[in-house]
């Protein structure tokens, strides 16, 4: 496997595969790769003939308050994960390479971006669209994969590959989640261990609101009022939203008559995790949750 820092380097390789006829499928990571992460990986070389890992924790998508200096990083064990889940190469860029000085030019998605994590964020996704179109443009890939923990983040992906014509699959993956249904994310090495505990709550208020729903309920202000009853129980939670929206546009609704999502955003102390699952009348199962 190779680890790659600069731009050129990256594109000469692909360009050899190319050239060989292999197919390459990316996975756009910030790193401290998790069994998540590793499942995306292990997709993406199912599909494909070769699959780049880019680790770059991005500066755009993170506010003047967030945790950019902070975010978790351990190069030698993203390697280790991307080598055994059958990665073929990491692009580990420096900030300088990616926004070199001068650096003016953003992408941006309108709509669902105004939304659940863009109403507390509101810079966030125009750092994500910028950074992913810019590292589909460096890897030229066939396909791309990003994890359906991330819903709107995935929304907001594929709106921009379609709008802009890009020539691309975005490929959502399953949710995966700790033995006890703690979706997995890179920040839940922030939490104490009464904090991990508590953020259990998450999935829990989920579930709840997936049963209630099976049972028959479409009331989605009775499911939210459940769910913030639920996130109440943990000292250490504080909800940034609970919400039910529709599954395409993001916006909230009163009744679910069609496929929605019902999606949590919640800090456990000092650390804000995000979690969802889907509602669909046509289909009530979600192997996710």
């Amino acid at each position: 496997m190779t680890v790659l820092k600069e731009i050129e380097g990256v594109r000469e390789q692909v360009r050899a595969w190319r050239e060989q006829g292999f197919t390459v499928g990316l996975v756009p990571t910030m790193g401290y790769l998790h069994e998540g992460h590793a499942s995306l990986i292990r997709r993406a070389a199912e599909e494909n003939d070769r699959v780049v890992v880019s680790v770059f924790v991005n500066p755009t998508q993170f506010g003047p308050k967030e945790d950019l200096s902070s975010y978790p990083r351990d190069l030698v064990r993203d390697i280790e994960t991307v080598e055994r889940s059958g990665g073929d190469m990491i692009f580990y860029p420096e900030a300088s390479a990616m926004y070199p000085e001068a650096y003016s030019t953003y992408v941006e998605v309108g709509g669902i971006t105004g939304e659940l994590c863009g109403r507390s964020r509101p810079a966030h996704f125009r750092g994500v669209a910028t950074v992913v179109t810019k590292l589909f443009n460096i890897v030229r890939p066939d396909r791309a994969y990003f994890g359906r923990k991330d819903a709107q983040q995935l929304a907001v992906i594929r709106r921009m590959a379609k709008d802009l014509n890009m020539d691309l699959e975005i490929v959502g993956c399953p949710i995966v989640r700790e033995p006890d249904g703690l979706a997995m994310s890179s920040r839940n090495s922030y939490l104490s261990k009464e904090e991990r505990a508590d953020a259990l709550v998450l999935s829990r208020a989920l579930r709840q609101c997936r049963e209630r729903f099976q049972s028959g309920c479409r009331d989605a202000q009775a499911l939210k009022e459940e769910m913030r009853g639920i996130i109440a129980g943990a000292s250490s939670a504080v909800p940034d939203y609970v919400e039910i929206v529709d599954a395409v546009t993001f916006h909230s609704v009163k009744t679910i008559e069609k496929k929605a999502l019902a999606a949590l955003a919640v800090y456990i102390g000092k650390t804000r995790l995000i979690d969802n699952t889907l509602l669909d009348p046509d289909d009530e199962e979600d192997p996710e949750l």
